[in-house]
């Protein structure tokens, strides 16, 4: 009886669990440039709503574009789904550009909100600048675009959309408003919440595996997801201005490490920003003639420190890392691009830092020696015996042979000119003024 009894409430929990779990529909949201960060967010997201059963997935969508193969990754898990999957563009004044255009296409069900716009999926090949077919000068440009429109027309045709549409979102960068795209059957239905959205959609057909499945929209359960910190992190680092700002930082930490060695921590700061710029270029279209400048500069500025050159190494690389510095991010979209004002505060930042080690350095070299035999020219003594060519004289605490042009009498002040390769000194009487104000400290030394 006991055992009977204990069968049933695991039962009961079992299907009340189930019960709950297949309500929710998971939120995940899908905001700014689209990257292999927010990428792996998202796929993580859908795979494990499918594990659990859910509903259905949710894709709250405001992004202007990003990374091909970040998309891609994103189609696929979307595509591998059991569950459905559902793109909601908004709030009003939301966007699905570029590849968030095809992510939408890519979904069961596709809603927008009133005021959002669809569409502009033109590719940009990363590294080859803003390149164009018009006039056929451009056979791997070409090749990037049909590949693309072919993709947007695949996905848009598997999942009852329109592939014209697809295709020339594309080809000749078309965006559409809300209403249009639901006029040109692009899109489900349009709504401004979620709820909203959902009931909409209450009772339409999705395929799986060739088989229709009913969506129920009702009595759902909304479970929002935010992106852990490690990923937010990490998607930080890889927008434009951040990417700059470390590159800019690592070239400075080596630079004060290389032209003040020793310090060691310029350089370790300079390395570890260096490695993540470097991580977040790879999700950024870098023109490489533009990174190739920015490193002539940071060459040239090091340069000016050892080499004489009257500040022409220093104006080349301003030249050098102003130019660089607006061509390192190839792209026409604004959220893609290093912003004016970042370049300028940044550009005149190093030549700040830059030309205060210059003044330093210039400084220390200027600086008389303070040790050694070179320390000994321009010190103050008193002659210890007459000096007509030879003699001996009190410089510094010490003894020394001296010599001098002129003849010193015993107890005379003098002046040290020179130290010669037999550790001789000459010498010469101290002037007339400078007698005056150390005569005493020299006699009192003499004693």
């Amino acid at each position: 009886m006991r055992t009977l009894l204990l069968t049933c409430c695991c039962l009961f929990l079992l299907v009340t669990s189930s019960l709950a779990t297949s309500a929710i529909v998971r939120v995940i949201p899908l905001e700014g440039v689209i990257n292999p960060i927010i990428a792996g967010f998202v796929a993580q997201h859908i795979t494990e709503a499918n594990v659990l059963n859910e509903r259905a997935v949710l894709l709250s969508m405001d992004t202007p574009g990003g990374l091909d193969t970040a998309m891609r990754d994103i189609i696929q898990s979307m595509l591998a789904s059991q569950i459905p999957v559902i793109v909601h563009v908004a709030p009003a004044g939301a966007r699905a550009a570029s590849a968030g255009a095809l992510i939408t296409l890519a979904a069961d069900f596709a809603v927008m909100a009133p005021g959002t716009n669809i569409g502009a999926a033109h590719p940009i090949a990363i590294g080859m600048g803003q390149q164009t077919t018009d006039d056929g000068e451009s056979p791997m440009m070409e090749k990037v675009i049909n590949d693309a429109a072919a993709y947007a027309r695949s996905v848009a045709e598997q999942r009852g959309r329109s592939g014209d549409w697809a295709e020339q979102i594309v080809r000749e960068s078309l965006s559409s408003t809300a209403e249009e795209a639901l006029r040109l059957q692009v899109i489900d239905a349009i709504a401004s919440d979620r709820q909203q959205a959902l009931q909409s959609l209450d009772g339409r057909t999705y395929l799986r595996d060739g088989q229709p499945h009913s969506f129920d929209g009702n009595d759902v359960v909304f479970s929002e997801v935010a992106m852990p910190l490690r990923e937010r992190l990490l998607n930080v680092l890889s927008q434009p201005d951040v990417a700059y700002l470390l590159m800019m930082l690592g070239f400075m930490g080596i630079f004060f490490e290389i032209s003040q060695p020793g310090v060691i921590l310029p350089g370790v700061v300079g390395v570890i920003s260096l490695l993540l710029a470097f991580f977040a270029f790879q999700t950024l279209p870098i023109n490489y003639v533009g990174m190739l400048l920015i490193i002539v500069a940071m060459v040239m500025f090091i340069l000016e420190v050892t080499v004489v050159s009257y500040g022409m190494l220093t104006v080349g690389g301003v030249l050098a890392l102003g130019l660089g510095s607006l061509m390192l991010v190839d792209s026409p979209d604004p959220l893609l691009r290093i912003s004016i004002e970042v370049i300028g505060s940044t550009v005149l930042a190093v030549l700040t830092c830059l030309g205060l080690v210059i003044m330093f350095v210039m400084k220390s070299q200027r600086r008389a020696p303070v040790s050694g035999l070179e320390g000994l020219i321009g010190e103050q003594g008193v002659a210890l015996s007459d000096l007509h060519l030879a003699g001996r004289v009190f410089v510094h605490g010490e003894h020394w042979d001296a010599i001098a042009s002129e003849d010193v009498s015993a107890g005379e002040a003098i002046e040290v000119l020179k130290v010669t390769e037999l550790l001789t000194l000459q010498v010469r009487p101290l002037p007339v003024d400078a007698d005056e104000t150390s005569a005493e400290p020299i006699e009192q030394r003499s004693e």
